[in-house]
């Protein structure tokens, strides 16, 4: 795979001995997550239905792994909304945000819906959920995925985040801002995140998810918790973010998973996933509870 040789280069500083390794796992075969969708039936019910072979993803007893020949976006269970496609360490967030029903939660940048669809599962059709994407097409999708789920007590947003806190100021229990980020966990599976990668985008990121953070710490209730997440595995818009996340707002602190997360790395900043550990995409995800 051609990756950007910026981008391997400051990888090769980051990761020291496991350079080699990270870099191979971009040539090895992938294979999907599919999470089951508990809003159509538990696990026991659903799995004897699907015609795949299926290994669990341990850290959320609905995600699994599948393999990408057995194409499950194609098939007719997709459609009916018995599972959702996505990577096991996307699923992450679901577990890491731990929603409960009957409370009010604000997914800020949830297109095309996986998240979204999984913390709804998760309640059950009770409290109110608002799934918001600043982008038509893509809040079109969301929509889309928000019905096929059959979900009940969401609200699908096309908003600003700044318009979105201006009428929702210290409301939500729990809240994801799955971050637009410089997508360098994609390039196993994206060819157009890798020839939209540029150092100069990375800085566009980093002050993108600054001002969403910004907004998002202005609807979180006192003693909430936000899940700061995004598909890139650039210190710059994860822990550097995060630590300047919380400089800004002393008020909050890191909460450590209390999932087990094999192969991830956990640190005081959040947790990391590199696919040549977890098998996964590159990804990163940070508890945050608001005091």
């Amino acid at each position: 795979m051609n990756l950007p040789e910026a981008f391997l280069a400051r990888m090769k500083k980051q990761l020291g001995a496991e350079y080699d390794a990270f870099v191979a796992s971009y040539d090895a075969d992938t294979s999907y997550g599919l999470r089951l969708n508990l809003l159509k039936g538990t696990v026991d019910e659903i799995i004897p239905v699907l015609p795949f072979a299926l290994t669990n993803v341990p850290w959320i007893p609905e995600g699994f792994h599948v393999s990408s020949a057995e194409r499950p976006g194609k098939h007719i269970l997709h459609e009916a909304g018995a599972y959702y496609i996505q990577d096991p360490s996307a699923m992450s967030v679901i577990t890491l945000l731990d929603p409960m029903p009957g409370e009010r939660i604000l997914d800020l940048c949830a297109a095309p819906g996986g998240k979204s669809t999984g913390i709804a599962a998760r309640m059950q059709g009770q409290g109110l959920l608002v799934s918001n994407e600043i982008i038509l097409g893509r809040a079109k999708i969301l929509s889309q995925n928000v019905e096929r789920m059959g979900i009940t007590n969401a609200l699908v947003c096309n908003e600003s985040p700044e318009r979105i806190a201006s009428h929702f100021p210290l409301f939500f229990d729990r809240i994801v801002v799955d971050a637009p980020c410089s997508g360098e966990g994609m390039f196993r599976k994206d060819a157009d995140a890798i020839s939209e990668w540029s150092p100069e985008n990375v800085t566009l990121c980093r002050e993108r998810q600054e001002m969403i953070l910004a907004y998002a710490d202005a609807m979180l209730k006192p003693g909430g918790v936000l899940v700061y997440s995004t598909c890139t595995v650039n210190d710059k818009e994860n822990q550097a973010q995060v630590e300047k996340f919380l400089s800004a707002n002393p008020d909050f602190h890191v909460v450590l998973p209390k999932a087990a997360l094999p192969g991830a790395d956990i640190t005081p900043l959040g947790t990391l996933f590199l696919p040549h550990r977890t098998g996964t995409d590159g990804f990163f995800a940070a508890i945050l509870e608001r005091n």
